[in-house]
């Protein structure tokens, strides 16, 4: 079928108080906008699904979101899994708790047992959640740090990673064949809870991940100034009450939130786009540290799962460190702390993706350790943890210059949580030496030479973004 009958077919089956059924009468005579939202089903791979929320094909909607998840449950019953369960996760967008509930009434009706976390959640603790409930997969519905017209459906198996290739097309063939009006099972949420097939997740899990996190700690109390005056924003998303608690139960003492980007906000109405790359997002962090003094601004994106900083420099001005900057401190701050506490493995591996910068292999040389590269994406940084422990390798972290860090072996994709305190530690450290992160970078420049990388991201949308990368591939 093309655009237009995909368009007919959705007018036809949907109800007439169906909310999406309005949003496509709208559209009736917009022949541009019925090709954007039917020209295809909405792609399915590594990343799980993403895209604008919304009626048609192309979108995230219950309808797209339903045929996901009944594919998904297909092929871990195939699998003889379905015991295991699956625990899911959302963040702060559109129709992402809803998502939730529909995605776990769909696996109850199937017979799989899904763990629903009652809120918002950070990505991280999802990847932990998966490995110690034993689920067989996790899904979290979720964009990132996409625009607010966005949502995303991410799906990982029971090594905690995001599924590999060979599953997602194993998921893939499945979601194919099921139709999404006809071919879906539905259990009522509230339904799922009374007949114990949906278990709401308590604090104590919340508790078991923030201990995890706590415990990657480097130095002792009295071996870091806690007073450092601290700035941090979760720009409207899940990282609040995570990052907070484990910055205070740490002994952080002068942390100060945006208030205005404190509390979940769909529509990141005081950032618009929340992405911590992208400096405009730390305008309203730079405005209260100039007011308090802060030595460091720290940013987390929506889902929680990447870390960008700020460094003050010896005129009070604020520097935004890149992925790879940040990288290279956090490399060397691990190493240098773990060599001093005489915990530095014989044989200590580190992950990055192939198109970060090669400044942290000089770092990792020098102490011994081995770098391992990867393709880009943490399905791959973290999908060789498994290699390495079969191998005789430690782990001891994984990142890429997208501002993605995985410091503690038991969450397998980017920790936005755990990099927080770690770089908010490293500063605290340095600071009692009488240096600031951006001194510290420039000794290691000195030392192991002076790198220079640039990043530039090229956003093609649509059905046109579609033809112009694949004119370009």
């Amino acid at each position: 079928m093309n655009a237009r009958e995909r368009y007919e077919e959705w007018l036809l089956k949907l109800d007439a108080d169906d909310p999406l059924r309005k949003q496509l009468e709208d559209i009736a005579d917009d022949e541009r906008e019925i090709e954007e939202r039917f020209y295809q089903n909405i792609t399915f791979g590594t990343a799980g699904l993403r895209g604008k929320v919304g009626a048609g094909t192309n979108n995230m909607n219950v309808y797209t979101v339903g045929k996901a998840t009944q594919g998904i449950a297909e092929y871990i019953k195939a699998h003889g899994e379905a015991q295991k369960g699956v625990v899911i996760a959302h963040d702060c967008r559109h129709f992402s708790k809803e998502f939730s509930e529909l995605t776990a009434g769909i696996l109850a009706a199937n017979g799989i047992h899904a763990y629903v976390f009652p809120d918002l959640r950070p990505t991280p603790e999802l990847s932990f959640m998966i490995r110690r409930l034993g689920t067989v997969s996790g899904i979290n519905i979720t964009a990132s740090h996409n625009p607010k017209e966005y949502n995303g459906y991410k799906v990982y198996w029971q090594d905690g990673a995001q599924v590999s290739s060979s599953i997602a097309d194993g998921m893939l063939e499945e979601i194919e064949k099921v139709d999404m009006f006809t071919g879906v099972k539905h259990m009522d949420f509230a339904e799922g809870v009374e007949k114990g097939l949906i278990t709401v997740l308590g604090p104590e899990m919340d508790r078991a991940y923030l201990d995890l996190v706590i415990s990657q700690s480097i130095y002792s109390a009295d071996e870091i100034d806690a007073d450092i005056p601290v700035v941090y924003t979760p720009l409207n998303g899940a990282g609040s009450i995570p990052v907070m608690t484990v910055l205070s139960e740490r002994g952080f003492t002068n942390v100060h939130i945006v208030e205005e980007q404190k509390d979940p906000d769909p529509d990141f109405t005081t950032v618009g786009y929340p992405n911590p790359e992208d400096t405009r997002a730390f305008a309203l962090a730079e405005k209260l540290g100039r007011s308090i003094g802060a030595e460091l601004l720290i940013a987390t994106d929506p889902d929680s799962d990447r870390l960008a900083i700020e460094v003050i420099d010896e005129n009070g001005n604020y520097i935004p460190l890149n992925g790879n900057q940040t990288g290279v401190l956090l490399v060397n701050y691990l190493l240098e702390g773990k060599k001093k506490a005489g915990v530095l493995p014989e044989r200590g591996a580190i992950v990055k993706s192939i198109v970060t910068s090669d400044m942290s292999s000089a770092i990792a040389e020098s102490y011994g350790i081995t770098m391992f590269e990867t393709l880009t994406g943490f399905k791959n940084i973290c999908g060789k943890i498994p290699w390495l422990q079969k191998h005789g390798y430690t782990y001891i972290l994984g990142y890429e210059e997208s501002v993605g860090y995985s410091p503690a072996e038991p969450v397998r994709d980017k920790d936005g949580v755990a990099a927080a305190m770690l770089m908010t530690e490293a500063a605290a450290y340095y600071r009692k030496q009488g240096k600031t992160l951006l001194m510290v970078l420039e000794d290691l420049f000195r030392k192991y030479g002076y790198y220079h990388e640039e990043q530039v991201s090229l956003v093609l949308e649509g059905l046109e973004g579609k033809k112009r990368i694949a004119r370009m591939m």
